[in-house]
């Protein structure tokens, strides 16, 4: 068997030290490449994560090509990373209640039993919720008091599709990314079973640190670890997802058309905070570390803007 020498593919958003947004890669060696001064140029757009992502395999072979030659490196440390898609063109689609441990933490703090979904539950995030992989999550006791972790695998969608079949569904994909779906608990049980208010606050959607394309990563075994304050509260893999990432873009895309860039929060496993006993939520100055393998790490420290140092 021939050994696959094709590059990796890590895509970022980052800010020069202009403070200008690029769109670049992450090198084998941990390097930042700007793509904006990679050689050879292409006609697409070398500024935007999302317009490549549109473009396609084209860009793809590009984006390796370049990979491979490293060229126009800077270190890692001059550049500030941001979200890989800054400000996606839609809702983050997100789904509830995708690992059964999670669905029986749930359960036990309902009132009413409900049974387990014969179909995925879908619900969005606001794109003003999308933070970047470093950034400090700013959200006070003012607007919820009970600030929740949700470590998250993200699918990023890259080729359009409607009534997407299962059987199809993963030549859909682009890549995957790492997401915490930060979850405001007091504010999402205020508005009953409409979660998009407690789940869409500014800057609750940290993201990143890269998109690692969809021919590099087996979905269906990744372990996902969510940590605060260095102390781990959720550990899992994708393979005890009870909806599969096939499953889950054939529901959604059923008479709802998914497009390049759209990007899908897959659930989160069991260990959140509003499930244990007694509840847990975090706290300003406390440090949230996101984890899927192979992906990387999110690190966002909690603070509260309102409080005086």
């Amino acid at each position: 068997m021939l050994e696959d020498t094709r590059e990796t593919v890590r895509l970022i958003t980052f800010l020069n030290t202009e403070d200008d947004v690029r769109a670049g890669l992450l090198s084998r060696s941990g390097a930042v490449i700007d793509l904006s001064v990679a050689t050879p140029r292409p006609h697409f757009d070398l500024s935007d994560v999302l317009h490549l992502i549109s473009v396609g395999p084209e860009a793809l072979g590009w984006l390796r090509d370049v990979a491979a030659r490293e060229q126009s490196t800077q270190p890692l440390e001059s550049v500030r990373l941001l979200a890989p898609i800054p400000r996606p063109r839609k809702n983050i689609f997100c789904v509830g209640w995708n690992y059964l441990e999670h669905f029986e933490e749930g359960a036990a703090t309902r009132a009413v039993p409900v049974d387990l979904p014969e179909h995925p539950v879908f619900f969005t995030k606001a794109p003003t919720a999308v933070n970047g992989p470093y950034a400090d999550i700013r959200i006070g006791s003012g607007i919820t008091r009970k600030l929740d972790w949700e470590v998250e695998l993200g699918v990023i969608i890259g080729r359009a599709g409607v009534n997407i079949h299962e059987d199809e569904a993963m030549s859909h994909v682009f890549g995957y990314t790492v997401i915490n779906d930060v979850t405001g608990r007091d504010i999402q049980r205020q508005h009953g079973q409409q979660w998009f208010k407690g789940k869409s606050l500014d800057g609750s959607c940290p993201m990143g640190p890269v998109i690692v394309t969809a021919d590099e990563l087996d979905p269906a075994d990744l372990r996902l670890t969510c940590r605060v304050n260095g102390t781990t509260k959720q550990e899992s893999n994708t393979r005890y997802m009870y909806f599969n990432i096939a499953r889950l873009i054939a529901d959604l895309s059923h008479g709802l058309t998914l497009e390049p860039g759209d990007i899908i929060a897959s659930g989160t496993p069991s260990g959140v905070g509003h499930a244990r006993k007694p509840p847990e939520f975090l706290q300003p100055g406390d440090l949230l570390e996101t984890e899927v393998a192979g992906i990387g790490i999110l690190r966002n420290r909690i603070v509260d803007p309102n409080r005086v140092a």
